[in-house]
């Protein structure tokens, strides 16, 4: 990316950039150590990535499959050259806040390849940076997709410098993040192609966006999960497969329109356009085009989480808004033109809808069992397989075989664990403390496991001999 994206020679966007990774870095490093991450998504891509590193079979042992049956996000794998020089999750955070705000340096070249002064260019790179779903999705544990969003950037950047090998490296990049992406790059292809004249970057970006999708949700995910992509059960009420809930979209229009002009759609489109609306005009919108891949998605899934700026799922939708604001101001369609005015903006946009106050609410739920929680996971030393809960999973998935507790599920076959770790007070998503506490009454009854440690409701009880 250096090669093509120098830094601007005042330099105050490389110091935005390394400052703002700094605080994202430390922002996600300290939800991680108040035991707020998750198996999903942090541990689930924290154990693929070890077990790669160690030269085993990526398989995510809580979710049952290897981990390409899931997105067929293949990035993941040189992640594990991070993992060969110490394994640690701490290099996923670090991955993350970096691409994260490393975003901001394509936003200024592509500001200034549209004709901004540099110091509108500045300002659009503070934009990004201030955009709320860049520090939420921050602390949502790890998505590999996160390294595209600068690509996504980079790639347009490159489509209209004529760059042909930049261009394609980038999409190439960009697809091994995660299957749906395929869908964005298309329609970045079809955009290309029809608004900006670029054929052969656009031809290159429609034929592999395609390509990949099919092969990727047809080939890839089936050969590691035989049921195919999990995430078809949000869009049941269209079908059970991929290609019929394609076909369905054209079929049952009365279902689909159902969702496109509903509260939950409007709510949605004012979250992801109220950080930018200053920006926006109806005459420059032709990069949205790219993104109506992924919004559909998002509009008609069932899961509500695909419609808010704290998940990954509208991460792709960010780059075609940034230069959908690029444009209007470049043609001075905007509301606003004064740099402290689009900062004051951005800033009060950030301050009403990025999650900063966890830190002061939620992420302090469980400091009563902080303390001993920490003492427990120090005292599971050995590879053994482990049961524990939710958010103490990311803290010992250097593993082939960990799993947390589900109140709903059947009781856990005990004796396939070498450790049980359980916080009966905070016992964790998708489990009680009647669960928790069941449980412990169970193990204290068990002749084959012991007490090795309990303090503040916290228990590990170890198998005899370990």
């Amino acid at each position: 990316m250096a090669r093509y994206l120098p830094f601007p020679e005042s330099g105050l966007p490389g110091w935005m950039i390394a400052g703002w990774a700094l605080l994202l870095l430390i922002a996600s490093s300290a939800r991680h150590i108040l035991f707020q991450s998750g198996a999903f998504d942090l541990g689930y891509f924290d154990q693929a990535i070890y077990l790669i590193s160690q030269g085993q079979v990526p398989v995510v042992s809580f979710w049952g499959f290897h981990f390409l049956g899931g997105h067929a996000d293949w990035m993941v794998y040189p992640l594990a050259l991070f993992y060969k020089i110490y394994p640690s999750v701490y290099w996923l955070f670090a991955v993350q806040a970096i691409a994260l705000a490393l975003g901001a340096l394509p936003t200024y070249h592509l500001a200034r390849q549209a004709g901004l002064q540099g110091s509108l260019a500045t300002t659009l790179a503070a934009v990004y940076l201030l955009y709320p779903l860049i520090f939420n999705l921050n602390l949502f544990d790890f998505h590999p997709e996160v390294m595209a969003l600068p690509l996504i950037l980079t790639a347009v950047w490159a489509a209209r410098q004529n760059k042909v090998w930049g261009f394609a490296i980038c999409t190439i990049i960009i697809l091994g993040c995660r299957d749906a992406l395929s869908l964005t790059v298309a329609a970045m292809g079809f955009w290309l192609l029809v608004f900006e004249k670029k054929r052969v970057c656009g031809a290159i970006a429609l034929i592999t966006g395609v390509a990949w999708f099919l092969i990727a949700t047809q080939v890839v995910i089936p050969a590691f999960r035989p049921g195919g992509v999990e995430a078809t059960l949000r869009y049941a009420y269209l079908g059970d497969s991929v290609l019929e809930i394609a076909k369905n979209l054209f079929l049952k229009p009365d279902l689909v329109l159902g969702k496109v002009f509903s509260l939950a759609t409007l709510e949605y489109g004012l979250l992801l356009i109220a950080p930018l609306l200053w920006g926006l005009s109806i005459h420059c919108l032709a990069p949205l085009t790219a993104a109506l891949p992924v919004l559909v998605m998002n509009i008609l899934s069932d899961a509500p989480s695909q419609r808010d700026l704290v998940h990954q799922y509208s991460l792709p939708v960010l780059p075609f808004l940034l230069l959908a604001v690029i444009a209007a101001l470049a043609s001075q369609k905007t509301w606003l033109r004064t740099r402290w005015k689009i900062l004051l903006w951005s800033l009060i946009a950030f301050l009403a809808l990025a999650k900063y106050g966890y830190f002061g609410s939620r992420y302090l739920n469980s400091l009563d069992t902080w303390s001993a929680t920490r003492a427990a996971v120090a005292q599971v030393q050995s590879k053994g397989s482990v049961l524990t809960t939710h958010n103490i999973v990311p803290h010992l998935t250097h593993r082939p075989q960990i799993r947390f507790t589900i109140a709903s599920a059947p009781s856990p076959d005990l004796a396939a664990f070498d450790y049980v770790l359980l916080d009966t007070r905070h016992p964790g998503w998708m489990s009680t403390s009647e669960f928790a506490r069941n449980l412990v009454n169970q193990l204290q009854k068990a002749p084959n496991f012991n007490l090795r440690y309990q303090r503040d409701g916290v228990y590990l009880f170890n198998r005899g001999g370990l």
